[in-house]
């Protein structure tokens, strides 16, 4: 698919979605075909976001290379087109990124998201390296995971110029620089490249975002209350910013507080995302060790605040 056409799909709310394990810490193929079937019945269809599945609240580097291509195919095969499906490739040497997103196309992703090899140490001129031989080398699309919290894990805005012009470059997953890391920047800065990638906010302001030409955001929670999103993305789309960015507040701010209350004994990216999916009926199972899931109590306090938004779960 050429960039202009994958580039109109990969935008809107963005879903993370969890991976159901069984009892034994395993792969739930059929619970993650039947989820992805509910989802798409439930209005997550081209054009209103896109599943990404194998990234890190997903609990993608947590699975076995032997693992993660029967997922993303689960996943393709149940959306049978509907909705565009995006995979998470993560922190690999060259040469591995390039077999694993052989493999995800082989298996149906339209796109990836792909993070810099930061266990390699690079250089922002390794990272440069890193993804244009990547993209010169796949035939699908790629979404830059820029991440400053992590050391190695940032690209400037002159790195960027030399990477939004590549042809399977279509988006970057971005989030302001951090203070203290070495690569200087503003969160604005990156929006003069709108015209060239895609530009996903990540750091939970998608007003702020999509005010600037941006054009979608990551999303905690449309997978878990499609409703909720859709009508977020419509402020935004109509922009009625401070009417959005109010929405977006009323329900993040109190998952981040009950999440900071509830993580202090337990790590664990999914361990949020998972809980929530079992409020609204749709178990997925514990995070793999050695994160632990929530207990009933935080269970039965985090239904509470889903229910004072509004949701009807």
């Amino acid at each position: 698919m050429a960039k202009s056409e994958l580039r109109k799909i990969v935008s809107g709310p963005m879903a993370t979605v969890a991976t159901p394990f069984d009892d034994e810490h395993m792969v739930d193929y059929g619970v993650m075909y039947e989820v992805t079937q509910w989802l798409v019945s439930r209005g997550l269809v081209t054009g209103k976001s896109v599943l990404k599945v194998a990234a890190a609240m997903g609990e993608g580097p947590q699975l076995r290379d032997s693992e993660w291509p029967h997922l993303l195919r689960t996943t393709v095969q149940a959306a049978q087109g509907r909705v565009p499906v995006m995979c998470g490739i993560h922190n690999k040497d060259t040469i591995r990124a390039i077999e694993d997103i052989k493999i995800a196309s082989d298996m149906g992703a339209v796109a990836v998201q792909l993070s810099a090899p930061i266990h390699n140490g690079p250089t922002e001129d390794d990272n440069i390296r890193f993804f244009t031989d990547v993209s010169n080398s796949i035939d699908i699309g790629i979404m830059i995971y820029n991440t400053h919290s992590m050391a190695g894990g940032a690209i400037s805005i002159d790195g960027f110029s030399k990477l939004v012009e590549l042809d399977n470059i279509i988006a970057i997953k971005w989030s302001p620089p951090v203070a203290d890391r070495p690569i200087p920047g503003k969160y604005e800065e990156i929006f003069e490249f709108i015209d060239d990638v895609n530009i996903i906010d990540n750091c939970f302001g998608p007003a702020r975002c999509i005010q600037q030409g941006g054009h979608g955001y990551m999303s905690h929670t449309v997978d878990i209350f499609p409703e909720h999103d859709f009508k977020l993305w419509d402020l935004l789309s109509s922009e009625r910013f401070i009417e959005a960015e109010q929405l977006w507040e009323s329900v993040e701010k109190p998952l981040g507080e009950f999440s900071a209350r509830a993580g202090k004994d337990s790590g664990g990216q999914a361990t949020l995302k998972k809980a929530m999916m079992a409020v609204v009926g749709h178990p997925m199972g514990a995070p793999r060790p050695p994160s632990n899931p929530l207990n009933t109590d935080e269970i039965a306090e985090l239904k509470e605040i889903m229910l004072g938004f509004g949701w009807d779960i």
